[in-house]
């Protein structure tokens, strides 16, 4: 048995509305709790939050959207299906993959469409190789996602199950990048691959190879765009805990945590009242939740952080038609750009970018004619790299070499097309409150996955539960999902939270459909 939080629960105060804290919310709210949502920003979101500048609308967090069941699961808690909130596109293909060679890739979900463009693109021997990848990648998150993913663990010892030994049998334990390799020769493929580690914040060379289970959504579940874009997942999932009886408070930042006997979470004190609850899920950022908490937990060793990045939102007056909805642009190097942003802490010598062009699929987040692009650029965290005064000099010197490394890729005149742009750089996310100016939280290397990763009951406090990036499971639109859940499950306990979705109608386990219709 997994612990619980002891005693009354009825009311739950969830600090921060992101998305693991609105899980959290819907779960909670399924299970009978009543629940108070505490959101210092204006609107729900997090770090899936939304730009408008003159007529363009950016999401300034995540762009990619897979494993749309984890959405339904939530809702489906509170008696709602995503259809009725979100009109969902999968993408086709899901990436375009761009070579410095100038080789192209379109990276399909599809089994038949990948093989036939790797078939293509690399010759029939990688396609035969790609097959069995993707039969290693299903038996990978089959394996991987209920006993060590969506799991609450207390102890490193309740990972002694037969899963563990099937993992290791496929070689879940070695290295990400050693073991794509015996399925693909060709390092372009390879990429396609393994460049997902980078979400983990560990090169795919020194990777676990379990974290291939994110090439598997990425490559393997489907890759979504909701309309409006990925700010309107957190829009949502708040619609439905709203309308399902929580209370959201916007503008309000929890600021102290009242105790009573017993050490005792009480009542929550923001920024403008005080909240009586029975316990806290606490999605903030992991340093201001352990400063509400009045303790950190001490750990052998110190906590390493994530890759951050430089983001560059640019309203256009054109597109580019070699541009994918998500283009992956490698440039030559691999190895050494890891190095660079692991480990040197220098800025990319030759970068690796994703350029997001969400205005393929809703051309209403751009005025008539016009688009909108994200590109991505993965720098050093502040840990190691540049730091966040830095960054107010160097942010614009580095925006302009991005764009002049796009336009000698062809993107052709990219600077003189941009109407409208904001730059995030590590300064930003300083800012906003990230450990050393990084949006992707912790890294997963061995001592921070899993149970040795900051867990979300922390002694002292009987009835507080964390939940978001820098706990269990992780970072990502899924595992933030995934750990609004789980939190909810801390204080409900397990079955609750698991038969939430069978009372509520069974939508926890349906994929939504794609929808080209009006929402």
């Amino acid at each position: 048995m997994t612990r619980t939080v002891p005693g009354r629960t009825d009311h739950v105060v969830v600090i921060g509305a992101g998305l693991s804290g609105l899980a959290a919310a819907l779960h909670l709210l399924g299970a009978g709790r009543r629940v108070t949502v505490v959101e210092r920003d204006a609107a729900p979101g997090g770090r899936a939050g939304r730009l408008d500048l003159g007529g363009y609308r950016f999401d300034t967090g995540p762009t990619v959207l897979t494993m749309p069941h984890l959405l339904a699961e939530a809702l489906a808690a509170v008696g709602e299906s995503p259809d009725a909130r979100l009109e969902l596109v999968e993408l086709h293909p899901a990436y375009r993959a761009r070579f410095a060679d100038g080789s192209s890739l379109d990276v399909h979900t599809r089994p038949e469409a990948m093989e036939e463009a790797v078939r293509a693109f690399a010759g029939p021997a990688e396609a035969a190789g790609y097959r069995r990848l993707r039969t290693w990648l299903e038996q990978l998150y089959r394996v991987q996602m209920r006993r060590f993913i969506d799991a609450n663990v207390d102890s490193p010892l309740h990972l002694l199950h037969p899963d563990l030994a099937r993992l290791a049998a496929l070689g879940g334990f070695g290295r990400l990048d050693a073991r794509i390799g015996r399925f693909l020769r060709d390092e372009r493929l390879r990429r396609v691959f393994s460049f997902q580690a980078l979400y983990a914040g560990v090169p795919p060379a020194r990777a676990l190879a379990a974290y291939a289970v994110i090439a598997y959504m990425d490559t393997v579940a489907g890759v979504y765009f909701p309309r409006g874009g990925l700010h309107a997942v957190p829009r949502a999932l708040a619609g439905a805990a709203r309308d399902a009886g929580a209370e959201l408070l916007y503008g309000q930042e929890a600021v102290r945590l009242e105790r009573g006997a017993a050490g005792r979470v009480t009542a929550v004190h923001t920024t403008g009242r005080r909240i009586p609850c029975d316990a806290v899920v606490l999605s903030c950022e992991l340093p201001h939740a352990y400063r509400l908490l009045g303790r950190t937990p001490r750990r052998l060793l110190r906590l390493r952080r994530s890759p951050s990045a430089v983001v560059l939102h640019a309203g256009t007056d054109r597109t580019w038609p070699e541009l994918g909805h998500h283009t992956l642009s490698f440039g030559d190097a691999w190895s050494s750009t890891f190095q660079e942003l692991t480990a040197t802490g220098r800025l990319m010598s030759d970068p690796s970018l994703l350029i997001t062009r969400p205005t393929a699929h809703d051309p209403s987040l751009a005025p008539p004619g016009r688009h909108v692009h994200y590109v991505l650029a993965p720098c050093p965290n502040t840990d190691i790299g540049p730091g966040a005064a830095d960054w107010r000099a160097l942010g614009p010197r580095y925006r302009d070499r991005i764009i002049a490394e796009l336009e000698r890729r062809g993107l052709d005149g990219l600077g003189a097309a941009i109407e409208r742009e904001s730059l995030f750089t590590p300064a930003h996310w300083t800012e906003q409150g990230h450990m050393a100016g990084t949006p992707f939280s912790l890294a997963h290397t061995f001592g921070q996955t899993g149970p040795f990763r900051p867990a979300n009951l922390v002694r002292g406090t009987e009835n507080a539960v964390l939940a978001g990036c820098g706990t269990t499971p992780g970072v990502g639109v899924p595992t933030a999902l995934i750990s609004g859940k789980l939190a909810a499950a801390r204080i409900t306990g397990p079955a609750a939270a698991d038969r939430t979705g069978a009372a509520r109608g069974g939508a926890a386990s349906v994929r939504p459909p794609a929808r080209k219709g009006p929402a």
